[in-house]
């Protein structure tokens, strides 16, 4: 998993909402980039709407949530649609940008090794710098922490 300190590795991916999103897109913002395993399952669902709830208290801290995750296109769509959020979905169906990130791996999910993605949240500077990373992402309190980062 990539630490704090350093850059963030630059990154091309789609949107739900058929563009193409770039880091250096925002460039001069704050970006909460949060990976997350899949679309619509409980735990992904509740941090979404956590971060959608929070999501003016974060512009106003100068910062945009930007979430990812292997899932398609229609999916994230169909998701964001269902739930309103107010922030882009990016799909990494190869893993590429998860991989770069240390986000995508090995697991232990129900006492059981698997490979996928690891809930996990960085905040990235104005210039593209990591300035905070929270691995292992625990749903329940997460969005605050964020914001207390902010």
């Amino acid at each position: 998993m990539l630490t704090e300190n350093t850059m963030a590795p630059e990154f091309t991916l789609e949107s739900d909402q058929g563009e193409s999103v770039s880091l250096s897109d925002f460039r001069g913002k704050k970006v909460v980039l949060y990976f997350y395993p899949k679309d619509n399952t409980s735990g992904c669902t509740k941090e979404a709407c956590a971060f959608r709830d929070e999501n003016a208290a974060i512009a106003n801290k100068g910062a945009v949530v930007i979430g990812v995750s292997p899932d398609s296109l229609k999916s994230h769509a169909n998701f964001r649609e269902k739930y309103q959020l107010p922030f882009y979905l990016l799909s990494d169906p190869t893993h590429e940008v998860a991989t770069a990130f240390g986000a995508w791996g090995e697991k232990i999910v129900c006492g059981k090794t698997t490979t996928g993605m690891t809930r996990s949240t960085f905040i990235i500077d104005e210039e593209g710098k990591i300035i905070k990373v929270f691995p292992k992402v625990k749903v329940d309190g997460h969005v605050a922490q964020v914001l207390a980062a902010l």
